[in-house]
Formats: C-alpha cells, structure tokens, sequence
C-alpha cells in the first residue's frame, strides 16, 4: 500500500494598510474570500478619525462579510511581525516611508501608490516633488503591470502596482509599439475620464459629486503621463478628465499606424498578446462601455481603423482592475496561485 501525499498551497497571512479607503475596502474583499490569505490586521495612520472603526461601518457592503476593526498603526514591528504579505493602499509619501520598513521584517509587499513605480529617483525630484530617499529599493521593485511582467513578479519582494489610467493605457498600446505596428513620430493622444472614486475617500469640494461636472485637469502636467511614457519608451500626450460617475475609467486613444499596417494585422497583435490572458477581454466588433467593467476585474480593449488612423478604446474598473484587483493578481503570480483566484 502507497501513502498519497498531497501538498497544500500555504495560508498567506496578509496585513492591509490604509483600509478604510475604497481600495482598502476592495482589498478587503478579496483576501477575505481567497482560499490561501488570512486577514491578520486592517490598519489606518494613528491619525485618522476612523481608527478604532469596523470596515463594515464605513463599508456597508462588507456587514457580515468583513467585520474586522480598523487598527491605528503607530509601533509598525507590532503589526509585522508573522506577516507574509502587506498592501499599501496608501498615499505615496506614506509608502515611501513604509515599504522599506515591511521590507525589512521580510514581507512581500504591494505597493498600490506612486511611491515606487518609475525606477528613476529623478523621476520622483521632478514629478513628486520629493528626493527618493530609497534609491536600492528603488530599483528593485518590479513594475505590477500584471499582463507583462508575469517572469519578473514571481521572484519580486516589492511590487508597485501601476496607476489607474496607466494600466488601460499601457495594455492598449504596449502590444502595438512592441510589434512596432505605430508611426511613433505622432505620438499617440489619451484621452481619460475618470470617476469621482479616483480622488480617493477624502470629501474635498473638487471631487463633490454635485460640484463635478465633466473637466479636463493637470494639462501637460500630470504625473501618469511619465509613468506611461516611462514604461512604453514612447512619447504620449495624455490629458485626465473628471466625470459625473462613481468609479470606472474609458480611454479614448488615437494613434498613428505605419503605412501598410491593415486592421487584421491590428487585431492579431492584440490576440498574440492577450489569448492568455484572462483579465484583458478583447471586442472583435465595436468597442467597450464604461458599464461593461465596473464592478469587474477586467480591462476591456475595443479599436477601429481607418486609412493610417487607429482609435483605440479602453475601459476599466479604476478600483479594481486599475488598483486592488491588480494588486491581487500580482499576489497570485507572486505565489503562484491560478492567476484569478478570488477576482472572479
């Protein structure tokens, strides 16, 4: 008689750090219901008015689902210690700060903000408007463009994970400038509109549900426009907008092809590029809706052509597949668990 030994994937204990936000809360729901993490803590700064907190009570839809209480993180060793992995839903400045520190305890960590995403301390002087004080971890983090950087993420102890408008735009363009199919000397133009849940919880009059209308901001100045170009090696115009909606982003980018280049060879190159790819849906007629997405951890891709002219539309949830959902696909690459385990 043979003993049949069966190997179980390991139990992640996993700490949340700014959970009070929406993509704490996001984040919250998916390591709840994902078969290999435990939820050993959700924090918030010492600061903040809802320490002491139940998620559910700022989070409805987690009553009965996630009742856990929102820890105030002062001593960050108490909250380390027998931790395997730590998300940083957290502004940039706070991340720059933390990460090195959750580093150093040994945890894997998933940085959702900006804090490490371009490998360039210049990047972060001119931009940011701070001196990178981390410049070795710095170059170690791998960029969580989930789609791209599958080889990479599975040996990375610190991960950022792209911004919102930058992962539809790099999932929309990156497969064309990779097959060189676009006239780069027109640089491509991305259009973005964004929900009100991209500026975050925090009530401020800008992003008043009643005070926003549909604006354009941050013209040429934009910080997501260096972190796409950066990551592309191409040159783009990129121009946010706000919108009267709740969350979602739609990107509208035309582009130039190189002569001779034929909507079939288009449509190719985005199927070589994503036929395995189970969190990037491809429309073979017409392009994607806003509505298609939200709630979903999917980046939807749509384009037509006409003569040279390529428009390109895509749509994603910016909660989800533009933060906490990639985030969580990073983690399953990470540990090599299937890759949308707990998204759908």
């Amino acid at each position: 008689m043979t003993t049949q030994i069966r190997f179980t994937a390991p139990m992640l204990n996993t700490l949340i750090v700014g959970a009070s936000g929406y993509t704490g809360a996001e984040l919250a729901t998916y390591v709840n219901r994902h078969p290999h993490m435990n939820i050993t803590a959700l924090t918030v700064s010492a600061q903040s008015s809802d320490a002491g907190k139940l998620i559910s009570d700022l989070h409805p839809q987690l009553k009965g689902i996630v009742d856990l209480p929102l820890q105030p993180m002062a001593d960050i060793s108490a909250f380390a210690h027998n931790v395997d992995v730590v998300f940083l839903a957290t502004a940039h400045e706070v991340s720059h700060d933390l990460a090195p520190q959750f580093l150093a305890a040994g945890c894997v960590v998933f940085d959702l903000s900006g804090a490490y995403r371009v490998n360039n301390p210049d990047f972060y002087t001119r931009y940011y408007g701070f001196t990178h004080q981390h410049p070795q971890w710095l170059e170690q983090a791998v960029y969580g463009l989930a789609e791209w950087e599958h080889g990479a993420l599975k040996e990375a102890q610190l991960i950022a994970v792209p911004g919102c408008y930058p992962t539809a735009a790099q999932l929309a363009l990156k497969p064309l400038i990779e097959e060189g199919l676009l006239d780069l000397t027109q640089w491509p133009v991305i259009n973005a509109t964004s929900g009100v849940s991209g500026a975050g919880r925090k009530a401020a009059l800008g992003n008043s549900f009643c005070e926003v209308s549909l604006q354009p901001y941050g013209l040429f100045t934009h910080r997501h426009q260096p972190e796409i170009a950066s990551h592309l090696g191409a040159e783009v115009v990129f121009t946010p907008h706000l919108g009267n909606f709740p969350r979602g982003i739609l990107e509208t980018i035309t582009c130039r092809l190189k002569p001779g280049v034929t909507h079939g060879q288009v449509a190719a190159c985005y199927q070589q590029a994503y036929e395995d790819k189970p969190l990037v849906r491809l429309y073979d007629t017409g392009v994607p809706a806003l509505k298609n997405v939200v709630g979903l951890p999917f980046c939807d891709i749509g384009f037509a052509v006409q003569d040279t002219h390529l428009i390109v539309v895509a749509t994603e949830d910016n909660l989800l597949k533009g933060a906490a959902a990639q985030a969580i696909q990073c983690m399953n690459i990470r540990f090599d668990f299937a890759e949308t385990q707990s998204l759908i």
